[in-house]
């Protein structure tokens, strides 16, 4: 019975807009501090970027663009994931559709080889990508996926992390939080990670590596000033 809800087009529609709406009120009613407080700046000498966060933490990450930020966002096949790629684009972010996967099979399957070469191009084109690090199903571990990405496109790897103080911990594999209207909120960026187009299957683990470090960095600060961790700081923008 739920199969068929959710695989429904009006009810895709329905909730895909419905939950646009509900994170744009989220976003406007959010106080958030940034960090690097240049961080716009940052952004903008480093474009077209492979802008990267943990799953879970998707749900806001359309808002840390400025109106003049074209992107494109990876969201998988899957039909639980339509209502996702609704609602990206009701709030004008595009979409490239395909995932990763922990097996080469699964990886053509479920579309990843057609969405590395969108993501690619996307780049080529001058307009930033946006997709999530973990490894299918693991949370919080890195996978190759944005590492390649980068080694082929030649374009930095951005890691980004986004959270709010007033939220809903959800008990889903990817940790994701319901987050509440009218509170605290944080964004924080790390220092960008370039892959060398040349480099061998060492090196492309170590960029893997690097970027697993600088998101643990960029969440446990983002935690941290929106007071779930020490410290405290930043500034609206």
């Amino acid at each position: 019975m739920w199969r068929r809800v959710r695989t429904n087009r009006a009810f895709q529609l329905a909730a895909g807009n419905t939950f646009a709406g509900y994170f744009a009120l989220v976003a406007h009613t959010t106080r958030f501090l940034v960090e690097p407080t240049d961080i716009y700046e940052r952004i903008d000498a480093h474009l077209p970027a492979i802008i990267t966060f943990w799953h879970g933490q998707h749900f806001l990450t359309p808002f840390i663009m400025k109106p003049h930020h074209q992107a494109k966002v990876l969201i998988s096949r899957h039909a639980d994931a339509e209502i996702n790629a609704i609602a990206a684009e009701r709030l004008g972010v595009g979409t490239i559709r395909g995932s990763g996967a922990t097996s080469p099979q699964d990886f053509h399957r479920k579309g990843g080889v057609s969405a590395t070469y969108a993501l690619i191009d996307t780049l080529a084109q001058g307009i930033n990508v946006a997709m999530t690090a973990d490894v299918p199903k693991i949370a919080r571990r890195a996978g190759l996926g944005v590492v390649t990405v980068a080694r082929h496109s030649g374009r930095p790897i951005l890691p980004v992390a986004m959270t709010t103080r007033n939220r809903i911990q959800l008990k889903s594999w990817d940790r994701a939080s319901l987050n509440l209207p009218f509170g605290v909120g944080a964004a924080v960026a790390g220092e960008p990670i370039w892959v060398a187009k040349d480099v061998d299957e060492a090196g492309l683990k170590a960029a893997r590596d690097l970027v697993q470090a600088r998101l643990e960095e960029v969440t446990a600060r983002a935690e941290a000033m929106v007071g779930r961790g020490p410290g405290s700081g930043g500034q609206r923008p």
